[in-house]
């Protein structure tokens, strides 16, 4: 699945219509804030994986 330039923009306009340029950071931090927890809670279930291997 490839995104290109033209895709992304035209997304980035539809949320410019629908939440506003005033909402657009705060959505964008709380998406950055997701992720970076899904991320950690990933690595500690690999990390929890490899312990138990190694027992």
């Amino acid at each position: 699945m490839n995104i290109g330039f033209g895709e992304i923009a035209l997304i980035v306009f539809f949320a410019l219509l629908i939440f506003g340029p005033k909402k657009l950071p705060e959505l964008g931090q709380a998406v950055g804030k997701t992720l970076r927890e899904f991320k950690n809670a990933a690595n500690g279930m690999i990390d929890d994986e490899k312990q138990k291997e190694q027992k």
